[in-house]
């Protein structure tokens, strides 16, 4: 009898996690980062070792913050308690956001408009945080407005990855809690 209550409750999802900054914060990166290397997955990335940094970057902590949204989504952190979660979290998202700002970076300084044809110059500009040098070419206009909604959602994705450190680091410091709670807590 006791088994089948336990069972439901593993399936239960937590529906106050998403409300919380944090889970939040984790959601917008999902959505954000999906935006971003799909951007990024629209040009020849593969035939520039800059833009695959890029595009690893990219989908690589895509698919981790959604690997981490399903664990606090099913509460499976609170079943592997010897795992301290709020420690892996703000280290993973401290990662993201340093190697986020790498990525950012690289992709900026890849793109050159003499170094490619017209066409695949503004899909690229799309995808990247340069803005610069796409008034001169064939549709430069909404090249330029694409990739100042990539620039958008890029420094977008990279300020979610730095705010959820910040909160990632209060709940590991207990930041927060009172002092009775968090005696409690460590003590159990």
């Amino acid at each position: 009898q006791s088994g089948a209550p336990g069972a439901t409750a593993a399936l239960a999802l937590d529906g106050a996690f998403l409300l919380s900054p944090l889970g939040g914060l984790m959601v917008a990166e999902a959505v954000l980062g999906l935006l971003v290397w799909a951007l990024i997955a629209n040009t020849t990335y593969h035939l520039h070792p800059a833009y695959g940094w890029v595009m690893f970057v990219a989908i690589f902590f895509w698919i981790m913050t959604g690997i981490f949204l399903v664990i606090y989504l099913l509460q499976l952190h609170l079943k592997f308690h010897i795992i301290p979660w709020s420690l892996v979290l703000m280290i993973f998202n401290a990662t993201a956001t340093v190697l986020y700002v790498t990525a950012f970076v690289t992709c900026s300084a890849a793109v050159k408009p003499t170094s490619w044809s017209q066409w695949d110059y503004n899909r690229r500009a799309a995808a990247s945080v340069s803005t610069g040098g796409t008034h001169g070419c064939r549709g430069g206009r909404r090249a330029h407005t694409a990739a100042l909604l990539f620039q958008f959602f890029a420094c977008l994705v990279m300020v979610a990855y730095g705010a959820s450190t910040f909160f990632s680091f209060c709940a590991w410091r207990g930041l927060g809690s009172n002092a009775a709670t968090s005696q409690v807590t460590n003590h159990a």
